[in-house]
């Protein structure tokens, strides 16, 4: 069984280089999605693997990568969408 999940990350999160501590861990977990920066300050990732490997990812990124201070992760049940590898996205 899959799991999917859309979160939100806010503080401070970006130009820290967030999203590729994101990506490494998920790569590291094999949950396949993505990760990006939102105009509002935000970084919004879309996480998809078993619900444990999920469920890791999602706690990595509840404390962040050493410089990052988290205010709040909001997160969200998705729809499995089968995504084949972990992207770095660029609005």
């Amino acid at each position: 069984m899959k799991k999917s999940v859309r979160i939100y990350i806010d503080g401070t999160v970006q130009g820290i280089f967030f999203r590729e501590f994101v990506k490494e861990n998920a790569e590291k977990y094999n949950v396949k999605g993505f990760v990006r920066n939102l105009d509002n300050g935000k970084v919004e990732a879309f996480l998809e693997g078993t619900p444990e490997d999920v469920e890791k990812v999602v706690e990595i990124c509840k404390k962040g990568p050493k410089h990052a201070q988290i205010r709040n992760v909001e997160i969200k049940e998705e729809k499995y969408q089968g995504f084949k590898e972990f992207k770095v996205m660029h609005i």
